[in-house]
């Protein structure tokens, strides 16, 4: 993920992205017009869940029926569910017991080391945050640098900075008290965020249609990654 600066084009990207999920066409941030959203992607076809729907009754988190409804988000898209994605897609749900609030689900397209580059997909929920982190340099390599470009809908990136309490209702319940990073740029389709310092706290949320996004970055170490909420783990 990366750690947003505030300014006006906040406020535009919020409109641009709102527009996402009533069908609207959306502006990339270098002013080029996207192609219009395909119809499956009005609101009124949007599936909202509750977290219950995720766990057993024993409380065992239900990835099955968490892949389902990422599957379902990827048809509403017509984002193609490849063999690749059915076999190597993972989901977290970062023991938080939370996931239709906080959770994910990826892919990684590569992670060199050797050269140093990462490819990365995102997938969100309507709603749905990655809890808060940062990444710490390793023994093998620099504190990992992060870009992100929503391809559908819409995110709120949230990193440190002057805040901006007008987004902070986007932020789930149970994690709005624990998270340092109140400085809010959301971001509509194919425009770009960027981490504006190594090491920064930083999370992004989906918006009501859900998001999927595109992270460019350095070499991902997992040991360099940490989370604000104690509680959070992979």
């Amino acid at each position: 993920m990366i750690e947003p600066t505030c300014d006006a084009l906040s406020r535009r990207s919020l409109l641009i992205g709102t527009a996402t999920a009533a069908g609207a066409v959306l502006t990339a941030r270098v002013g080029t017009a996207a192609e219009p959203p395909a119809p499956c992607c009005d609101a009124a076809a949007v599936k909202t869940y509750q977290s219950a729907d995720f766990y057993g009754a024993d409380g065992k988190f239900l990835v099955d029926k968490a892949r389902e409804a990422y599957f379902d988000m990827f048809r509403r898209f017509q984002y193609p569910i490849s063999d690749k994605l059915q076999k190597e897609m993972w989901i977290l749900d970062f023991g938080l017991e939370d996931f239709a609030h906080v959770g994910m689900a990826g892919i990684f397209w590569l992670n060199r080391q050797d050269y140093n580059y990462f490819g990365h997909e995102i997938y969100l929920l309507p709603g749905q945050m990655i809890p808060e982190h940062c990444h710490l340099a390793t023994a093998k390599g620099a504190a990992k640098m992060e870009s992100w470009q929503p391809r559908r809908g819409m995110i709120y990136t949230f990193g440190e900075g002057e805040p901006t309490p007008e987004f902070l209702d986007k932020i789930p319940a149970s994690q709005r008290e624990i998270v340092k990073s109140r400085c809010c740029k959301p971001l509509g389709i194919d425009e770009l965020g960027d981490l504006n310092r190594l090491t920064a706290w930083h999370f992004m949320v989906a918006g009501p249609a859900g998001a999927l996004v595109t992270e460019y970055g350095t070499f991902h170490d997992m040991d360099g990654l940490r989370f604000s909420n104690p509680k959070a783990k992979l």
